[in-house]
């Protein structure tokens, strides 16, 4: 895709707020560091110790948005344990541009965990299904707290060190969790993924997403090609990470999940969930809880 990928990240235009943390839903427009808006929604989480500071940030999969029933789903069974924020990618649902499919969707999530941090959460752990998945990881390869180095791109160029070191921003998350991510782009091995492949690539492709799926999908090739998932990930560190995975997931074999886990070396977790499927709609309640507790543990 022509513009220049995202592994460039410019300073994000949100700015945490000094307002007081809302105990009630709360939706609206950010505007990434493109200028994009983005679709937003914050439900706060139980008043109980040990949670008010944190908050989940959901990235949905591709053709998904935050109204889907499968992330308002997520975003409940998350809430129980914690704040959470949902959002809908560029070209998804009524966000504005086009969808990158895992490219320039790393700066509509650094500006979702802006806003969370803005609204007084200290602690944010991403959560991400299918591209969402990819994008959490990239995302936290790229944005790194202040004391860090600013890491690189995948043409290996220094990335913005504002942008990345998220000065006034608070782009960067505290742990991740990705479910159901390829490891490597342009994968093609299984039908789902042929099939996904035509809708972005053909204009007729194109035209049934954008009319049947509410998803608007931009025509341009990447270039330069974004880093991908397995390479995002030694870069992660030493943030905590979790990799989930269905061993009856259509879109991805293990083979997915087993390169991510690899490349994390001893900072990352693998779970293997025996019988599920593909993202949000394959998770289960309890994997969810799970995940939650996983996140809000002193450990995570």
């Amino acid at each position: 895709m022509s513009w220049q990928s995202a592994g460039h990240v410019t300073r994000s235009t949100i700015v945490p707020e000094s307002e007081t943390r809302p105990w009630t839903r709360v939706r609206r427009f950010l505007r990434t560091a493109d200028g994009v808006a983005v679709d937003a929604r914050y439900e706060p989480g139980p008043r109980t110790p040990g949670t008010e500071d944190h908050v989940f940030v959901v990235a949905h999969g591709f053709t998904g948005d935050l109204d889907r029933p499968h992330v308002r789903r997520v975003a409940r069974a998350l809430a129980r344990h914690a704040a959470v924020v949902t959002f809908s990618f560029r070209g998804h649902g009524a966000s504005g541009g086009r969808s990158t499919v895992g490219d320039r969707e790393v700066l509509d999530l650094a500006a979702a965990v802006s806003w969370a941090r803005g609204l007084g959460h200290a602690r944010v752990t991403t959560v991400g299904f299918s591209m969402g998945g990819s994008v959490v990881l990239r995302h936290a390869a790229l944005y790194r707290p202040q004391d860090s180095a600013a890491p690189q791109d995948s043409r290996h160029e220094p990335v913005d060190p504002e942008a990345t070191a998220g000065a006034g921003a608070g782009a960067w998350t505290d742990a991740v969790v990705s479910v159901s991510a390829p490891a490597r782009w342009y994968y093609r091995g299984t039908a789902p993924m042929r099939r996904l492949h035509w809708l972005v690539l053909r204009p007729e492709g194109r035209l049934l997403s954008r009319y049947g799926l509410r998803t608007r999908i931009h025509h341009r090739d990447w270039d330069p090609v974004p880093l991908s998932p397995v390479e995002s990930v030694p870069r992660i560190a030493p943030t905590p990470l979790l990799i989930v995975h269905g061993d009856r997931d259509a879109y991805f074999p293990l083979d997915h999940p087993r390169m991510l886990a690899e490349a994390a070396g001893d900072h990352g977790e693998l779970w293997l969930e025996p019988g599920m499927g593909h993202a949000e709609n394959a998770a289960a309640d309890d994997l969810l809880h799970r995940i939650a507790r996983w996140a809000t543990a002193p450990a995570g």
